[in-house]
């Protein structure tokens, strides 16, 4: 039987290979998502992809646990064991060619540990596993993303070596060359699509350089699957442009910040719309309702993931149209979780706090179990919001305070895992100290000259 299944198993990569041979593909560069949602990968020759692929691609498992300085949590369980492998097994699904790197094509990789079983703080094999649990209750996952972003031009004279690719503010919703001399964005755009990435539309937001770009909606995973690649996407072409890509939250004191808006809807086998209910004053159904009270009662350790750094909580304030209180509204973008017009196969929430530097596998594992936690105790919400009068509990307001509320949510550590929820927390934690022990630019301008 063991040799049957290598058989079929190595039947399944001939085949998944063979047009991209026809392609003149070389090279298969395997990704995948560290705890910060960094792509991390290795470039294997596609002759030799088959029997990597069979027996795994191994690499130190101190690199989940890895933070941005780069040091290793030195409490992590892969220092205390010394370093070991962890093993890359690529999902033959996710391949696809790199329209910007002729002869490479990409796929991505589920991460196994030393006993076989996925690696708890794996965020792609995280996520599968609450998937399979609301599959398990009649539920599939709907969700999308919208992601904002910056570009900018090196300059040694700006500060911090950069200056936004676009000299001015447009107050949002700006195309062409005007103000998008390289035409970056019908590049980006363009360059996407062919990837299979399912983007559809674009434009430049509020400050200057910031653009937005929207995606389709897909099954949980396969949406994360997008988001993850294309901000791996959107840095590779914009360096080809000589352009740097951020999804930095809040790369610049008087600029708008960056956001990454969540859309969520549930849909029953059938691919009937769970969220939807035309006899409902509000057009939603109970289990809707529940899913997004699940959403505000958890909304305080939901942050650590939507907001996962100390950058983050900088362009947090209602002037810049990100919530700052727990509470839902029909169609109210001052909430934590909207409502859009659309009703019956269109009926979802958006959610509106995650920042652009979140990890789309764990903000997206994060939401799915606070949802589902509403849904199975049937949470009821509080009254939806109207108006731009804060009505919901105050959200945390530092990664310190959202950091202290995921350590002690027994629902987001039971269902996505105590393991990863330490080693995030410590790696953020570590991450505060680097830079509560540093001095910034700003210390320096308020002190040096008249103290």
């Amino acid at each position: 039987m063991p040799v049957a299944a290598n058989t079929h198993q190595a039947d399944e990569v001939m085949t998944a290979l063979a047009p991209l041979r026809e392609q003149g593909i070389e090279t298969l560069r395997v990704l995948w998502s560290d705890l910060h949602g960094i792509a991390r990968g290795k470039d294997v020759h596609i002759d030799h992809f088959p029997q990597l692929s069979a027996g795994g691609l191994s690499f130190c498992g101190a690199l989940m646990a890895t933070d941005l300085s780069p040091a290793a949590l030195e409490d992590s369980d892969a220092v205390s064991m010394g370093y070991p492998d962890a093993c890359l097994k690529p999902d033959l699904s996710t391949i696809r060619p790199i329209p910007f790197e002729p002869g490479v094509a990409v796929v991505l990789a589920d991460i196994t540990g030393a006993g076989g079983g996925p690696l708890a703080s794996s965020p792609r094999d995280t996520l599968a596993r609450l998937v399979g649990d609301l599959n398990g209750m009649g539920m599939r996952p709907i969700l999308a993303p919208e992601l904002e972003f910056y570009l900018f031009r090196a300059d040694e004279s700006a500060p911090n070596g950069l200056r936004p690719y676009v000299s001015r503010d447009t107050a949002g919703y700006v195309v062409g060359r005007a103000l998008d001399p390289l035409g970056a964005l019908s590049t980006l755009l363009a360059q996407s699509r062919a990837m299979g990435l399912g983007v559809f539309a674009g434009n430049h937001e509020f400050s200057a350089g910031q653009f937005e770009i929207n995606h389709t909606h897909s099954t949980a995973v396969d949406a994360a699957d997008r988001a993850f690649l294309f901000k791996y996407a959107v840095k590779e072409i914009a360096a080809g442009l000589g352009l740097h890509a951020t999804f930095m939250g809040k790369p610049a004191t008087e600029s708008a910040g960056s956001g990454f808006h969540i859309h969520a809807s549930l849909v029953d086998e059938q691919g009937h719309n769970q969220f939807a209910d035309h006899e409902s004053s509000d057009g939603l159904s109970q289990l809707a309702h529940h899913f997004v009270a699940g959403l505000v009662e958890h909304a305080g350790p939901l942050m650590a993931f939507l907001n996962p750094t100390i950058n983050a909580f900088k362009r947090l304030h209602s002037a810049g149209l990100t919530p700052t209180t727990a509470d839902w509204g029909l169609d109210n973008r001052l909430c934590l979780v909207r409502v859009p017009p659309e009703r019956g196969q269109g009926s979802r929430f958006e959610l509106r706090i995650g920042d652009a530097a979140a990890n789309p596998y764990l903000a997206f594992a994060a939401v799915l179990a606070a949802g589902a936690d509403g849904i199975r105790r049937k949470l009821d919400p509080p009254p939806a919001r109207a108006g731009a009068i804060a009505t919901g509990r105050p959200l945390p307001t530092s990664l310190s305070e959202a950091l202290e509320q995921l350590a002690a949510s027994e629902v987001l550590c039971a269902h996505l895992g105590s393991d990863l929820i330490h080693a995030f927390t410590a790696l953020k934690r570590q991450e505060i100290s680097r830079f509560n022990a540093a001095v910034t630019d700003w210390e320096v301008q308020e002190y040096s000259r008249l103290l």
